[in-house]
C-alpha cells in the first residue's frame, strides 16, 4: 500500500516542478478491493488551463 502512496506523491512532486497541480490526484480506493493489483493512482479532474499546461509539458518532453 505504501508504494501507491509514494507513487502518487512522486507524481505530485514532479508535476509541481512544472507548476502543475492536479487537485484530485490521489489513490483510487476502490482499486484496493479489486482483483487486479496493484492499486491505481487517480489523476482526477482539472480545469482546461491545467490540462493545456500538462499537455504542453508532455509535448516538450516528447520532443527531447
Amino acid at each position: 500500500m505504501n508504494d501507491v502512496h509514494e507513487c502518487a506523491e512522486e507524481l505530485r512532486d514532479a508535476l509541481k516542478v512544472h507548476g502543475i497541480t492536479l487537485p484530485s490526484l490521489g489513490i483510487e480506493l476502490p482499486s484496493f478491493a479489486g482483483a487486479y493489483p496493484p492499486p491505481l493512482v487517480a489523476l482526477g479532474n482539472c480545469n482546461m488551463a491545467t490540462a493545456r499546461q500538462l499537455a504542453e509539458v508532455l509535448w516538450k518532453a516528447a520532443a527531447r
